[in-house]
């Protein structure tokens, strides 16, 4: 019996990530610790052409809150590495429930998913506690808003902030409906 033909069968005909049933492919995960249908998966065009994008399609990717719980390890493997990638509030409360055996994590880990750049820039508040992309902080300060006559004021929460990716003192978030760029130093992370 051919990959291919094993995989659809293991699979349904359904793309083991998303359950799509055309334009489906065998796909073998990269840093396998051997080859075969053990270590890959059935997956669609969309997904395929999405595992290295640069801009992933989000919401595509939500298809992981079920494909993550398969006992295939494959899938497993693959369902974390994009968890990580994409990068999202919703991925890492997903990560933080996933449990998988020790060798399919190590597999997982191997292509270097879900590890902390070195030269990363990491954003942290005014109690040094690491700051993530839609946390939500406090302001410590009624800060003046410049190019505005606004006023943040201590104790306003900012919800879901974005970091800047270049400077670890900026992060931005929406106070009073308007988008604004605030100092780290003058947050808390609630």
């Amino acid at each position: 019996m051919s990959l291919l033909k094993e995989l659809e069968s293991r699979a349904n005909n359904c793309c083991e990530l998303c359950g799509a049933t055309e334009n489906l492919e065998a796909y073998q995960v990269p840093s396998s610790p051997s080859e075969g249908a053990a270590t890959s998966i059935l997956a669609c065009k969309t997904c395929v052409s999405d595992f290295d994008a640069e801009n992933k399609d989000v919401n595509h990717w939500r298809c992981l809150n079920d494909s993550m719980w398969s006992a295939v390890p494959a899938v497993q493997v693959m369902a974390w590495r994009m968890l990580n990638r994409v990068q999202e509030d919703w991925t890492r409360d997903l990560l933080d429930m996933m449990y998988m055996e020790e060798d399919t994590r190590t597999w997982a880990e191997a292509a270097g998913d879900g590890e902390q750049k070195e030269d990363a820039v990491i954003h942290r508040d005014v109690n040094g506690v690491q700051l993530q992309a839609g946390d939500s902080v406090v302001l410590i300060k009624d800060l003046k808003v410049k190019g505005s006559s606004m006023v943040a004021k201590q104790g306003t929460a900012v919800r879901r902030i974005s970091l800047d990716p270049e400077n670890e003192n900026y992060i931005e978030g929406k106070v009073d409906g308007q988008h604004i760029v605030i100092i780290t130093q003058y947050v808390k992370k609630l």
